[in-house]
């Protein structure tokens, strides 16, 4: 058979690919601090948060909840916040999407958009306060442009992982 006429009916996708890319990509978006940038306020938006948070309103049986320690680890170790602070919020993050699907059984893309940038919002403003009790002096003011352009950023996050799921099922 000629190549690219396999059939993709009934076809077994590798174990790896269906949890490695999404596992890749949170990672990938971690890192992206890494980027060197210059600017007065900050505006990068934590884009592994919003990928994580885009993966699991896309697939929402894709992790359990103690995979947002690892990853928040992942995250901790590149972000500069206190050790264990994504930790800890990722992980609420996922407890209350869990609360979110029980609740609520079937929900509208803007109402994904709504939890998430509520809780892209509060897992910024508490990782500040954590910040600041472990010896910083930042106004909460100074985070709100990183705050709206994570909302606003957020459906292009989702539209990313929309395409790594295809690109996961085809590996």
């Amino acid at each position: 058979m000629a190549r690219g006429y396999e059939p993709r009916l009934n076809r077994v996708a590798s174990r790896w690919a269906l949890i490695g890319v999404p596992a890749i990509s949170v990672m990938l978006g971690s890192m992206t601090v890494l980027i060197p940038q210059v600017s007065v306020l900050p505006l990068l938006p934590p884009f592994g948060l919003l990928i994580l948070l885009a993966w699991r309103m896309i697939v929402r049986d894709l992790w359990p909840v103690w995979a947002a320690l690892p990853l928040g680890f992942f995250d901790d170790i590149f972000s500069g916040q206190p050790l264990g602070s994504a930790m800890l919020l990722w992980t609420l993050v996922f407890l209350v999407l869990d609360i979110f699907d029980r609740w609520m059984m079937w929900r509208d893309y803007r109402q994904d958009w709504a939890i998430a940038g509520t809780l892209v919002a509060v897992v910024q403003l508490v990782g500040l306060a954590i910040a600041n009790g472990s010896g910083g002096n930042t106004n909460a003011v100074v985070l709100l442009p990183q705050i709206i352009v994570s909302i606003l950023i957020f459906p292009l996050m989702v539209r990313l992982c929309a395409r790594l799921d295809v690109l996961r099922w085809t590996l």
